[in-house]
């Protein structure tokens, strides 16, 4: 997907006014993104668990962040930090209809 200034600003609103602000947004904004919601049992724990902590320096190794990040502020991937904040930020991204929850045929045996 193409991130919008308009997305960008609104998922980016509790940072307005520091410093690297207008940046993020420029450099969100300045290519094509992938973003993906993923649902289950501990998804947000587990998603912030892989991709590591903000500071990549901070970041255990095998992590997203601390592989693959260059500057904290431009650090590759985001994950939201709880269910209310995901809710905010998946509607921001994806219509209701763009959404597909599914069930693997084997859920039911596990």
């Amino acid at each position: 997907m193409q991130v919008t200034r308009e997305m960008a600003v609104r998922h980016y609103a509790e940072h307005k006014g520091k410093p690297f602000y207008e940046p993020l947004l420029d450099f969100i904004t300045s290519g094509p993104s992938f973003a993906m919601v993923w649902e289950g049992d501990q998804a947000i724990a587990l998603c912030r668990a892989i991709i590591g902590k903000t500071d990549a320096l901070e970041a255990l190794p095998g992590t997203i962040r601390s592989d693959y990040a260059v500057h904290t502020n431009f650090n590759l991937i985001h994950g939201s930090d709880s269910p209310e904040n995901a809710e905010r930020e998946i509607a921001i991204f994806f219509r209701e209809d763009e959404l597909v929850s599914y069930e693997h045929t084997i859920q039911r045996w596990i």
